[in-house]
């Protein structure tokens, strides 16, 4: 009896029996899926510029601090990768990001994954993966957003205009950090340099929901500090807590 109470003791006041995925269910400010194109328009020089800029910019003093400015100070946080109907892959699940070392530890996990893809480029099929994602997080929190970059418009699967609009229905935002081509593919210009640009098909096709945007970087070279202020607008976005709960309704 005597232990049974000690149990129950430290159950009640939060202590190390607690298992973490109880804990877990506490607030977190954002939760957050990465989601990053790994198509074939992505050669193994911009995939690692890709994994690289991910890796640096959660990570990022800036970053931290802005996760840690927050009302809990912390974020929950996954990586997938996403290619052509079928062809999505969780590289870093679930974490909790708050703190440098946190952060080190996802980056870490992130950088030691090998590629998963390199197939057509279906959005919409990235977008319906991450929602899934949002559904089972061990997380509990009104701000959910998926975070999709990529190169090339959306030539596989689903119109991507479909799971987008439901993703916002439920409230979820879906921001993208579009990376230009300076020289289109060859076999199909349009796919990397669409007419109005890609920037435009994103703002028009992919982006929506509370506080929606698109930011872009120029080259694979220049992704590293797009996905630093990309972050940093995302985690920082100071919405109206009624506002987002009435989206999630």
């Amino acid at each position: 009896m005597r232990m049974i109470k000690i149990v129950l003791a430290l159950i009640v006041t939060g202590g190390i029996l607690v298992p973490a995925a109880a804990r877990a269910a506490d607030d977190v400010d954002l939760l957050l899926v990465l989601a990053a194109d790994v198509s074939r328009s992505i050669d193994n020089t911009k995939f690692q510029l890709q994994r690289d800029g991910y890796a640096a910019a959660i990570s990022d003093p800036h970053v931290l601090d802005t996760i840690r400015s927050g009302h809990n100070g912390r974020i929950g946080l996954t990586f997938v990768e996403w290619s052509g109907v079928g062809a999505q892959h969780v590289v870093v699940d679930w974490m909790e990001v708050g703190n440098a070392a946190s952060a080190k530890d996802f980056g870490d996990r992130l950088l030691e994954t090998p590629r998963s893809f390199a197939g057509r480029t279906s959005i919409s099929g990235g977008i319906e993966f991450a929602m899934a994602r949002l559904a089972g997080a061990p997380f509990n929190c009104v701000r959910r957003t998926i975070d999709v970059s990529g190169d090339g418009t959306n030539n596989d699967g689903r119109d991507v205009t479909e799971p987008r609009d439901e993703a916002v229905a439920k409230g979820v935002t879906i921001n993208g950090l579009v990376i230009l081509s300076d020289n289109p593919m060859p076999w199909n210009p349009e796919h990397t340099n669409p007419p109005g640009g890609l920037d435009n098909y994103y703002r028009s096709n992919v982006v929506g929901g509370p506080g929606a945007f698109v930011m872009v970087a120029q080259d694979f070279n220049s992704f590293g500090q797009a996905i630093i202020a990309k972050m940093i607008a995302e985690v920082s976005q100071a919405h109206d807590s009624k506002r987002w709960q009435a989206a999630a309704r």
